[in-house]
């Protein structure tokens, strides 16, 4: 275990593009869904919707949460529709599935997403065993990353010291306030969409593949 490590006892992921790679294109489908949704939501055209979508994104976590705070709209009905997409695009990643097994102490996913939605891509990822819970934009109250009261949330429900908790996100904005708390983080740099012009001194380590990163962790 790489020496500076060796007090982590609880590993914290996200789902979307850090547990499978921006290449596979799911959440690509998702956003064009959401996309969809504002459009009919609102009876606006395309480059609208777009633009409204991306401006929730940015100032509210998530384009739900913007549509709840100023459309009132129901979370599972949204999350249903957006949701609905072809898993097949997902695969199994052996190397990836062999470390988290190998890592010692806690693993967990902390998701904007719902659980419905998580466990299905964790079946399609072989990963279903792995972790002992899934947090997710519901245990959240619907104030989702990177609200500083989700990251609270999360280690209140399964008594998590912070200190002694590892994050690993694809959206470098997500990991601000886990270091706050006092977590280690981690940003895979790999392609995901990220806030413009946005201060990184938070990050601890970036990285571009996961499974690569736990196997060079788990033999140093």
């Amino acid at each position: 275990m790489l020496s500076e490590l060796g007090h982590i006892r609880n590993w914290i992921f996200d789902l979307d593009n850090t547990l499978y790679p921006v290449s596979a294109n799911l959440f690509a489908m998702i956003d064009a869904r959401i996309g969809a949704y504002v459009r009919t939501l609102l009876n606006c055209d395309a480059a609208e919707a777009h633009r409204i979508q991306k401006g929730y994104f940015h100032a509210h976590g998530t384009t739900l949460s913007g549509l709840m705070a100023e459309h009132a709209v129901d979370p599972h009905h949204y999350l249903a529709h957006v949701h609905d997409v072809d898993m097949s695009v997902l695969t199994r990643n052996e190397p990836l599935i062999e470390a988290l097994a190998r890592l010692p102490g806690r693993k967990l996913v902390f998701t904007n997403g719902d659980a419905p939605y998580a466990s299905k891509v964790l079946d399609r990822l072989g990963l279903a065993e792995t972790f002992e819970a899934i947090h997710d934009v519901h245990a959240t109250a619907y104030r989702p990353k990177p609200d500083p009261s989700a990251y609270r949330g999360l280690c209140d429900a399964y008594g998590l010291e912070p200190t002694e908790s590892l994050f690993v996100e694809d959206m470098a904005r997500n990991l601000k306030p886990a270091k706050a708390i006092g977590m280690t983080t981690v940003w895979i740099d790999n392609g995901s969409e990220q806030t413009p012009d946005e201060d990184r001194s938070f990050i601890d380590y970036t990285i571009s593949d996961l499974g690569r990163w736990l196997h060079e962790i788990l033999e140093d």
